[in-house]
């Protein structure tokens, strides 16, 4: 415990030199004394109504692991997965990504309190270096890819009032799912089975104002949802208004006994996101609240129109058929437009201009098949193609100061990707069971340049990547409440289209950048008893080939191959329900994050930029009414500590640690026909002055994004 103690300890804002962490090399030994003594675990899957009864519930032990594909009990998947139910989150507003994430073991989620950018998300140290955006983690949604073919997500498109559940797959079995995939993130719904209608009102600091209409009709062999979330706040900060609205339109239909469509179309209309930008760190010390002076002389802001349809038609249940067990094919489409004006003019003729103009076409399908070859043998194996296709207009213009000025960049960017990939998951014993998999995949990448004037040359170019990932793993049942599993397996990440677009010498895009190579090893435990249950991993992942920034001049930046990355570190985490009015609910992720040690190189052996050493995560839930009319009353208090994070390569300067407390409410009252259901929150309950979130490697200083004092947020659901 004197470990935890020193690394938790809270530390200011330094150089480098001030920070001391004692040296720690994971090993099983230390894992179980971590894990006898704390205890830590997050509740794969909660209710508000009994905890106790929830871990011994059939939805902690029968939970559809995203891994494999298929049906099998939590203790028996050879993987460090989680999985939440929505509903026993804390209640809030559902406007940022985090709340559907909040103390899940191995995932960082930086709430930036900027809605100009979206929620920064690393996974075991995996899309630490993302400027925008989500890389290095898979994100899903119903098993339709919300991440592009190059690899890049976004959040801001998702309607997080719908999901139901969250699972989150890390480690060596996340290569199988293809490029920039450290693990996987799937939203999952489920469809309504009663004809409902639902009215939820909420409001908060810096005038915040959310409503969700949800209708629901729900017969025997269809159903139909519509959705509309209407968003608006001041910001936090000054120039940080936002205008949101969301619109979504689901149809279910069963198609005879064996199949189920699902049809779903989205609307998502952002025409104000205005962004308050990044602070220095001297300017944050000098007041967190302030606004950069670049945002008003640039006019910064940003508006998104996302609007996207699927098809998914698959087998109503699972394991109706002798030999093919399941069955799932999708289709989409989508549009994506977005007009963002930066915080520079963007003058110089090969700088690409600071206000984007980007019109992203997208669209893809997905076949997925699991077949049960032998009867008698519990073995299956689960074959999948996917095709997957991105067009990106973009244009590029000089900032007159939040005026479009001149051209600068004027281009057709694409990238498609076919794979396929087959997984086997065999349980050639009682007690033993193993999971391997492989994916081929296949990416083009093509730019077509039409902005050709003296001192921008030619960017067009084209290049392809023929890549191979593998994973195995290993799970173990030592008795009924007991398992380990250990697994390993490579993966890949590709650049982007950005990071490819320019080179030093020549002209066209830089078809000298080699896809990074990742490998991945883990070994973990689960337990699980009728009050408790835990999961724990020891993990290292080693990468070559990675992407640095090379030269960066007038806006136009080259990459590099470079960098070879080390992270190693262990996860615990745990819920324990104390009686059946309390519960405690935990996670721990301990990384250490570096770059190797490359000759010539002078950030060999700093911390990778980012990511935090130690991140603790603790929710107290107590439901002191058991009966009448204000049953159930549920109250939370939640704890989170981050330790200081590195702000750039050459580690020059780190953001301070932070201990952040948050209280919640909720009940629900039946009154007639009416369901109601208030709740109430107050995030940073000590008014501490901390940093959400931090810019990786920004060049202007700016890298420090400010969370706000003290705020409330309240809100109450109409149920009919």
């Amino acid at each position: 415990m004197q470990y935890l103690a020193n690394v938790i300890a809270p530390q200011k804002l330094a150089s480098p030199a001030s920070f001391s962490f004692p040296a720690l090399k994971p090993s099983l030994c230390a894992l179980a004394i971590v894990a006898a003594i704390t205890g830590i675990n997050p509740a794969a899957a909660n209710t508000e109504q009994s905890a106790t009864n929830e871990v011994q519930g059939e939805n902690i032990e029968r939970l559809v692991v995203t891994a494999t594909r298929t049906t099998r009990r939590w203790l028996d998947t050879p993987a460090a997965v989680e999985r939440i139910d929505v509903d026993t989150l804390t209640p809030g507003m559902r406007t940022d990504a985090a709340e559907l994430l909040e103390g899940i073991a191995g995932l960082q989620v930086d709430t930036r309190y900027n809605f100009a950018q979206d929620t920064r998300i690393t996974l075991r140290g995996f899309g630490a270096r993302a400027a925008f955006g989500v890389r290095g983690v898979r994100l899903r949604l119903d098993g339709i890819p919300l991440s592009m073919p190059d690899g890049q997500a976004q959040t801001s498109s998702i309607l997080l009032d719908e999901p139901s559940s969250v699972e989150v797959l890390r480690g060596p079995l996340a290569a199988i799912h293809g490029n920039s995939a450290g693990g996987v993130i799937d939203l999952q719904t489920s469809r309504p089975l009663q004809s409902t209608v639902a009215a939820s009102f909420s409001a908060g600091s810096a005038n915040r104002a959310r409503q969700h209409l949800r209708s629901v009709y729900a017969a025997d062999n269809q159903a139909f949802t519509f959705d509309y979330a209407r968003f608006r706040t001041d910001g936090d900060r000054p120039n940080g208004s936002v205008e949101r609205d969301q619109w979504a339109l689901r149809w279910y239909r069963d198609i005879g006994e064996l199949a189920e469509l699902i049809v779903r179309i989205d609307d998502n209309d952002a025409p104000l996101l205005e962004d308050p930008l990044a602070l220095s760190p001297e300017q944050w010390q000098e007041n967190p609240k302030q606004t950069a002076p670049q945002a008003a002389t640039f006019g910064t802001r940003k508006t998104i129109r996302h609007r996207q349809q699927s098809a998914t038609l698959r087998a109503r249940e699972q394991g109706t058929n002798e030999w093919l067990a399941d069955w799932q094919f999708s289709v989409w489409n989508g549009k994506r437009e977005i007009e963002q004006y930066l915080a520079f003019p963007g003058t110089a003729i090969s700088s690409s201009g600071a206000v984007i103009d980007l019109t992203r076409h997208f669209r893809g399908l997905n076949l997925t098949s699991t077949l049960q070859p032998l009867q008698q043998t519990p073995w299956q194996l689960t074959f999948a193609i996917d095709q997957e296709y991105q067009k990106d207009e973009r244009l590029g213009f000089v900032n007159n100061f939040g005026e479009r000025g001149d051209l600068r960049r004027d281009e057709t960017g694409r990238v498609e990707s076919r794979d396929v990939s087959v997984i086997s998951d065999w349980q050639f014993h009682p007690r033993w069971v193993w999971v391997a998999g492989a994916r081929r995949s296949n990416i083009d990448f093509s730019v077509a340049d039409r902005f050709i004037v003296p001192g921008n040359p030619d960017d067009s170019g084209e290049v392809r990547y023929q890549e191979n990932a593998w994973s195995t793993a290993l799970n173990f049942a030592v008795t009924d409440t007991l398992s380990v599993f250990a697994g390993t397996g490579q993966g890949f990440e590709t650049p982007t289209l950005t990071e490819m677009a320019y080179r030093n010498e020549g002209t066209g895009l830089n078809t000298a950048l080699a896809a990074a190579k990742v490998r991945q090893h883990e070994l973990g435990i689960k337990m699980q008893s009728t009050a408790w249950y835990l999961q724990s991993a020891l993990f290292i992942v080693d990468s070559e080939n990675d992407l640095v920034v090379d030269q960066s001049m007038d806006g136009r930046t080259t990459y590099r191959n470079a960098a070879s990355t080390m992270r190693e570190g262990f996860e615990v985490s745990s819920r324990y329900a104390l009686s059946n009015a309390l519960s405690w609910r935990a996670s721990y992720t301990w990384l250490n994050a570096t770059y190797g040690d490359v000759a010539g190189d002078t950030n060999s052996g700093n911390r990778l930029p980012g990511l935090a050493r130690s991140n603790f995560f603790q929710q107290w839930q107590w439901q002191p009414v058991a009966t009448g009319a204000w049953q159930p009353l549920s109250l939370r208090l939640n704890h989170h500590y981050r330790s200081a994070v590195p702000v750039d390569d050459a580690n020059s300067m780190y953001s301070p640690s932070s201990h952040i407390w948050g209280i919640a409410a909720q009940t629900e009252l039946l009154r007639g026909n009416t369901l109601i259901q208030p709740w109430l929150r107050v995030d940073n309950l000590t008014n501490k002055a901390y940093v959400g979130s931090v810019v990786v490697n920004q060049g202007n200083g700016r890298s420090f994004e400010p969370a706000p004092g003290r705020i409330w947020m309240a809100g109450v659901t109409l149920r009919w």
